[in-house]
């Protein structure tokens, strides 16, 4: 980028170090709370100089009181710019500062302490940069705006006659905000930094469907898609009817949109009611048929004796199946497809719902309208398309767990609105997936193995904002999480916390796990050999996100049930509005989860304690109690002490 002088202080690009030149600069030495920060996992500035993730004093170096990680450099410095904050007070005029520039992030330190303003912000985050105003604009109103993928937007002004070059400074921003469209690459492939856990072992899709029961008699673990000659957006591993022949399933994948065939997501380990997932069937106008596709469909319901029906569930509303059908799309037909059942969930497609998001946050940020507040809700649609599709995975669920009924799920190619239904639904049927390691193997399973298009919904590097693909599908997901845990508090493992970290490191580039549109790029651009694991950092810092009030002995084997009705939906006003200071809450939220964790462990070392003085004392009495009673008699105390605790 060449050197930079801007305000007494030398930028050497060759040894990515900052030198100072004088004593002028009154930068705090240490970070404060930011008034644009939140309990992100990102941008938070922690006590003691602890960063989440990675740029702690154990992981990452700093220099000049910039936190860098392990193979970050600076790439540009520029000293005296003026950050226009949305939330300062009125009067208080812009607050100037120091701008570093690096690999990864976009760093602002106001000069003088009074402002506790600190923007540690990764340049994934960043979906565009604007330029404001022209040579001729007066005031404040020339400089840059940059618009975040996380809701906000940052506004920086720049002075014509103090020496800032614009067009650096936004050059420099787009070749590190959008390495792929510069030819570069992303920053998770220079990141160093090394982890006591190895992230990448979370999921092996063989021992996953070995927990599920499989193989049995009616479902086979198939390597039919090795290389990815099958279909390439699939996993190399699947579950399949164990009757289908190899062949048959070619002419299947012939009659699939994308070749994506149905495979087997979740098995009921009673009832052996299934869950499965395609895209839809290519008849087109005519009404084509495949033979194979059918016998398919007839196979997977004949695998659940306990009913001779089975239930295809189309995401889509009917409008768009039947506009489909002129593309040479379309849905299954009652009539070619022997006792099944055809259902509409009437979810709208990717383009309404980025238009819902940005509603969002032009409702969020930077200016809360109380006066129109739930007016303003209300036209974004967002809790409306929420419910919708908690509304089907309720369905599915209830099919499955009730009526012990196997189910196929679809939509048009089976990437996006499928994949929210089925990973919902598997959440809501399964215990395992509401721990901290089942939901990672959810997410891996149902959303990266089956080639949800991560690549193209977010654009990972990429300048192209406006690009037709960009839609808010896995938020989508997270938020209907978020929704279940408000209704089952105690059901999960996790904590909120984990759910945004999640959604941050979505954007953050930081790590490989998002990236790519399906298992087989991510294998051809060598992800798990170069990159880190967002699972790495999260399982290697456990106790942050764990939920103090989950009980997992009452939530064992336990299915849910939450209400999908729009008075029960929530706004999720501390991730959405998170940026705003007056929607913070006044304490701690992780220092009372930890807090209770601490009294959780407390509590369950004296149950511990206590059971093995009353088995001592039985045996002393010559009265023998098994193991088995003592675990009845110790959890369910406990967890009924948790679940009196109201935070």
């Amino acid at each position: 980028m060449g050197d930079r002088n801007r305000g007494g202080r030398m930028f050497n690009p060759s040894t990515g170090n900052l030198r100072r030149t004088d004593s002028s600069s009154t930068s705090p030495s240490s970070p404060s709370p930011s008034l644009d920060s939140s309990n992100s996992s990102l941008d938070q500035a922690v006590f003691n100089n602890a960063r989440v993730p990675g740029a702690s004093p154990d992981g990452g170096i700093r220099s000049d009181n910039v936190p860098l990680l392990k193979g970050e450099d600076i790439e540009a410095v520029y000293q005296d710019i003026a950050f226009l904050c949305p939330f300062s007070t009125t009067g208080s005029g812009p607050i100037r500062g120091s701008l570093v520039i690096t690999n990864y992030r976009l760093y602002f330190r106001p000069q003088h302490k009074e402002n506790p303003v600190i923007l540690d912000i990764p340049l994934g985050f960043v979906s565009r940069i604007e330029k404001v105003g022209g040579a001729r604009t007066p005031g404040d109103n020339y400089g840059l705006e940059i618009f975040c993928r996380d809701i906000r937007n940052l506004r920086f002004a720049l002075s014509k006659g103090d020496g800032h070059p614009r067009k650096d400074i936004f050059e420099s921003l787009a070749t590190n905000a959008f390495p792929v469209s510069n030819g570069g690459k992303l920053f998770c492939y220079k990141f160093k930094d090394q982890y006591s856990v190895n992230g990448w072992r979370v999921y092996d899709a063989t021992q996953e469907f070995k927990r599920l029961g499989l193989p049995n008699e009616s479902w086979t673990i198939s390597k039919v898609n090795e290389k990815y000659r099958l279909c390439d957006t699939y996993p190399e591993i699947l579950a399949l009817p164990s009757l289908i022949k190899p062949e048959e399933l070619f002419e299947v994948a012939k009659f699939r949109s994308r070749g994506r065939i149905p495979i087997l997501s979740w098995i009921h380990p009673q009832s052996l009611a299934t869950i499965t997932r395609c895209s839809q069937p290519l008849t087109g106008m005519a009404g084509k048929r495949s033979r194979e596709d059918e016998k398919m469909i007839s196979f997977i319901m004949d695998a659940n004796a306990q009913s001779h029906r089975i239930y295809i569930y189309d995401a889509r509303p009917k409008v768009n199946a039947v506009a489909n059908m002129a593309k040479g799309g379309g849905y299954e037909n009652e009539d070619t497809y022997t006792n099944a059942e055809f259902v509409f969930l009437d979810i709208h497609n990717i383009h309404v719902m980025r238009e819902s998001l940005r509603k969002v946050k032009e409702m969020c940020f930077p200016v809360i309208d109380d006066a129109r507040w739930l007016s303003n809700l209300e036209a974004t649609h967002w809790l409306d398309h929420v419910k919708q599709i908690l509304a089907g995975a309720v369905k599915i669920t209830d099919k499955v767990e009730n009526h012990k009924t196997s189910v196929i799920v679809h939509c048009s190619d089976g990437w996006d609105r499928t994949t929210q239904l089925t990973a919902l639904s598997m959440l809501l049927l399964d215990s395992y997936y509401r721990t901290l390691e089942g939901f990672e193997v959810l997410i891996e399973k149902e959303w990266l193995s089956y080639g949800h298009k991560f690549n193209d919904r977010i654009g990972h590097g990429d300048d192209k904002h406006n690009d037709a693909d960009r839609s808010p599908v896995f938020l989508q997901f997270i938020d209907c999480v978020w929704q279940v845990t408000q209704q089952f508090p105690n059901a999960f493992e996790f904590n909120e916390y984990f759910l945004t970290t999640i959604l941050d490191h979505l954007y953050s580039c930081l790590f490989g796990t998002f990236l790519y549109n399906s298992d087989k790029e991510r294998r051809d651009n060598e992800v798990k050999a170069k990159t880190q694991s967002v699972w790495s950092f999260i399982n290697s810092k456990r106790s942050l996100f764990l939920n103090p009030m989950y009980c997992s002995d009452l939530d064992s084997k336990v299915t849910l049930f939450p209400v999908a009705s729009i008075r029960y939906m929530k706004f999720w006003k501390s991730y959405y509005c998170r940026w705003n200071p007056r929607m913070r809450p006044q304490d701690s939220v992780h220092l009372r989860h930890g807090q209770l964790i601490i009294l959780r462990d407390q509590l369950q070392a004296k149950v511990d304690r206590l059971n093995r003085e009353l088995d001592a004392k039985s045996r002393k009495n010559g009265e023998q109690t098994s193991s088995p009673r003592k675990q009845e008699s110790s959890h369910p105390i406990l967890s009924s002490r948790h679940e009196s605790i109201n935070i």
